[in-house]
């Protein structure tokens, strides 16, 4: 396999894996409470959702490291595609609390392989001293670039759909079922991995702990890596805080919920086509910058002023206050994007094949529990203070953030992992 075939292949996956995602985002709440759910029912069932995939982030990370990256991500595919399947017909809290459960497994599962998948396979074709920076920029574009896409034709969905024909908020769903159908059948065609040693069941319940015990290691004594965990940890607290407040502030500027609910669907879709130029743009940014790291300072330092513009725009009404938002979240997202794709890049050149999507998984867990501790102190502290306070706090930890770029420790790669025996059978 050729660089090019595997950057082909690991750009559709990218896209497919995220498109689901994106086309049910906008009608997945709606559709419950249609079908008859509170708005307690419905937070239990993203609570599940998130329990399940939290739970799960470090187990399937190992996993795919001890058995292989197209298993678990064939494994995530068909979870979703039953997951969405059956939201589309569910109708009781039951039915979806199971609905939770399987997008959670299927989520967890999909935390990092695909892009193991991609190093490993670059690695392999051009040596460990391969550039990363443009495959991994062009697969975080498609990434927006999907959730952009599905973000507006689920919401467009609903109202072409003929109401004798199904339930119009049913759709998007369905169709979400049938791209991750259709990503299931991609990952076990297209996603050839090199021979790797059969290994027993027992041997993979003892491998999986073994390898996320060593990840963990890596994460907390490699100072490179604690501090690319840290700065997950301060977008985390970002992302949230802008996920948790900007409905609210977009709903009091259109003058409606429902207004409000389109006008945030317009700035989520904009947010991620910025999410894409950023990926587009990180190469070139750490080109301009001098190294992978200034890059990802440029990028954090945007990202943080744009939330300080957030902050800073509180109090303007009207047109000029939807503009000022909607302009900040896409350059926000923009420089979002860069540091993202740039310390993804620093992590994966740290770390061998045998640790690699487990740490991926710890980078995200890093970036979950950023989130919670925003959930738990920013919305009190907008609900006291006002959105003002909370943006303003949410900007001074990613400015900070930036800091943990600066002068980052010499890489030390973990030793290398021993090469794959080949096994009887084909793969």
């Amino acid at each position: 396999m050729t660089a090019r075939s595997a950057l082909r292949r690991y750009l559709l996956v990218c896209f497919l894996t995220w498109l689901p995602l994106g086309l049910m985002m906008s009608s997945q709440v709606l559709l419950m409470t249609e079908r008859g759910l509170g708005l307690p029912e419905i937070g239990l069932a993203v609570t599940v959702f998130s329990v399940v995939t939290v739970s799960l982030e470090l187990p399937t990370g190992g996993l795919a490291d001890v058995v292989g990256r197209r298993g678990v991500l064939a494994a995530s595919a068909a979870f979703l595609t039953a997951g969405l399947a059956l939201m589309s017909v569910a109708t009781t809290l039951w039915a979806f609390l199971v609905v939770s459960v399987l997008k959670g497994v299927a989520r967890a599962l999909s935390s990092g392989p695909a892009t193991s998948w991609y190093v490993d396979t670059l690695h392999r074709v051009e040596g460990r001293d391969a550039d990363l920076k443009p495959g991994l920029a062009r697969g975080g574009a498609m990434e927006s670039a999907a959730l952009c896409v599905g973000v507006l034709a689920g919401g467009v969905l609903p109202t072409v759909v003929p109401p004798g024909l199904m339930f119009p908020l049913a759709a998007p769903s369905l169709v979400a079922a049938v791209a991750a159908a259709l990503l299931l059948a991609v990952v076990l065609v297209a996603l050839p991995e090199p021979p790797r040693e059969r290994t027993s069941p027992f041997g993979v319940l003892r491998g999986v702990p073994t390898t996320i015990a060593g990840g963990l290691r890596l994460a907390v004594r490699g100072a490179l890596l604690r501090r690319l965990m840290l700065a997950a940890v301060c977008s985390g607290v970002m992302l949230t805080a802008i996920e948790l407040l900007t409905p609210g502030r977009l709903a009091e500027l259109a003058g409606s919920a429902e207004e409000g609910s389109f006008a945030y669907a317009v700035v989520a879709a904009l947010g991620f086509a910025g999410s894409a130029a950023g990926s587009a743009l990180a190469p070139r940014a750490a080109r301009v910058a001098g190294s992978s790291a200034r890059g990802a300072i440029v990028g954090a330092v945007v990202c943080g002023l744009s939330v300080a513009t957030l902050a800073a725009t509180s109090d303007l009404r009207g047109t000029a206050g939807l503009v000022s938002a909607a302009a900040a979240y896409v350059v926000l997202f923009a420089g979002l994007a860069v540091t993202s794709v740039l310390s993804l890049e620093l992590t994966h050149n740290a770390v061998t094949a045998a640790e690699r999507t487990t740490l991926t998984s710890i980078s995200s867990l890093s970036l979950q529990s950023g989130g919670v501790a925003a959930n738990l102190t920013l919305g009190a502290l907008a609900a006291q203070a006002g959105l003002a306070a909370a943006w303003t706090v949410a900007a001074a930890i990613t400015l900070v953030s930036a800091l943990l770029f600066v002068r980052l420790p010499v890489l030390t790669r973990s030793s290398p992992a021993p090469a794959p025996q080949v096994r009887s059978g084909s793969d």
